[in-house]
């Protein structure tokens, strides 16, 4: 799923960016085989819940450079690709691996993928921990950018995804709290929400999806929420359908 993901981020960023139907559709595909070196990896180190040893830190390591002969052997694969594969752990300050690039000396498509694998990862729950809410998630990323991302397409990244990107927990005039579940394409600041909790009267109410961006609607994103706060135990489910629906 993560590789899924990771390919609807990219096609969404390459849109962002302008590029064109053929670049899009060879970034989705670098999003999508970008990890393949995992398979390389045993379980048992992909999934310790606990930290890990420097040796294991190592093994995992490897996975770019695994993958990218994966991909060379099976042949046919774009050059791009293999770059997204082999490179997309490199970073802009050159304090990356495996090959240590820096600024321009990595090329557009991994630095694309760096952003993208980076934003899920942290997003996701993982053995080891909890995944961030989205809206603290880019927070996070921001001050990053200096040593880790590429600026200018850090940005391009942020408006493909919305300034509340889906699965962000938000509040809304009227006291409904909802999940983001589908950005809109006039304004980042209307997405469509799902409200299902009423801070007024302080319980679950029957879900309904707010179109923000309707013209007779009456009601704004007043704030974000807090997940951590919250602790609302359905709310990966309440929107994750959506996703499920539109792929």
């Amino acid at each position: 799923m993560h590789s899924v993901a990771v390919c609807a981020l990219m096609v969404a960023l390459s849109k962002q960016l302008g590029l064109k139907d053929d670049q899009q559709r060879l970034a989705g595909m670098a999003g999508l085989l970008h990890d393949l070196g995992k398979a390389a990896i045993p379980l048992a180190v992909l999934n310790k819940p606990g930290k890990l040893t420097d040796q294991e830190f190592t093994v995992v390591r490897s996975h770019p450079v695994e993958g990218y002969h994966m991909l060379k052997e099976g042949g046919n694969v774009p050059d791009v690709v293999l770059d997204a594969c082999l490179h997309h752990h490199e970073k802009v300050d050159g304090s990356g691996y495996p090959d240590k690039l820096a600024g321009e000396g990595i090329s557009v498509i991994a630095r694309m993928t760096a952003i993208c694998d980076v934003y899920d990862a942290i997003t996701s729950d993982r053995p080891y921990k909890r995944g961030w809410n989205p809206a603290e998630s880019l927070r996070r990323m921001a001050e990053w950018t200096k040593d880790h991302f590429d600026a200018r397409i850090f940005q391009a990244f942020v408006k493909s995804i919305g300034i509340y990107p889906v699965g962000s927990l938000v509040r809304l005039t009227s006291g409904r709290i909802g999940v983001v579940t589908e950005q809109s394409p006039t304004a980042q600041t209307t997405p469509m929400v799902k409200v299902f909790f009423s801070t007024k009267s302080d319980l679950r109410i029957p879900p309904e999806v707010v179109n923000l961006a309707a013209p007779d609607c009456n009601e704004k994103i007043v704030a974000r929420e807090d997940p951590e706060k919250w602790r609302f135990p359905d709310l990966d489910e309440l929107w994750s359908g959506f996703a499920d629906k539109a792929w």
